[in-house]
């Protein structure tokens, strides 16, 4: 068993990870591939990099309502952060910490381009076919990769006591 202070220095160490490596990435994306839309970097024959900004919210779904809703979307995910942080303090599990971690420092990311800019920063762009999936950039990849990591522990057996 490990304790409360471990398990939150495990999660904070992955939020700040997470959130460092979105926004460092973030800024050379806004360097390297302007302007947006129109540099297209091939990566790989089904792997893009290509600037674009989200106003809507995930996959850029109500982006036209969304765009003038900016400081509302930031106070639900701040709010979303609130309880994954209260959620955290109750956690039990390392995983529960790490996953928990990588989904505050991503969303904290996200927030960050919102508050900053009105929109979230998008870059990778993933393709086969003429069909694109939604562009999205590293505090996503963290946002999935936690979501995954708690899916993955709630499957599993509790341990004996």
């Amino acid at each position: 068993m490990t304790t409360r202070r471990n398990r939150l220095l495990l999660a904070a160490a992955a939020a700040l990870l997470a959130f460092l490596t979105d926004q460092a990435t973030k800024l050379w994306a806004l360097d390297a591939l302007w302007p947006p839309y129109q540099v297209v970097v091939e990566v790989l024959p089904v792997w893009n990099l290509r600037l674009g900004f989200n106003t809507g919210v995930t996959f850029g779904m109500f982006r036209d309502s969304a765009a003038e809703a900016v400081w509302l979307l930031v106070l639900i995910k701040l709010g979303v952060v609130a309880f994954l942080l209260w959620w955290l303090w109750r956690g039990e599990t390392r995983v529960e910490a790490l996953a928990l971690g990588l989904i505050v420092g991503g969303a904290m990311g996200n927030v960050l381009d919102r508050v900053r800019i009105g929109a979230v920063v998008d870059f990778l762009d993933w393709h086969y076919a003429g069909w694109h999936w939604p562009t999205f950039n590293m505090a996503d990849v963290a946002i999935v990769c936690g979501v995954a990591l708690l899916l993955f522990a709630s499957m599993r057996p509790p341990r004996a006591a």
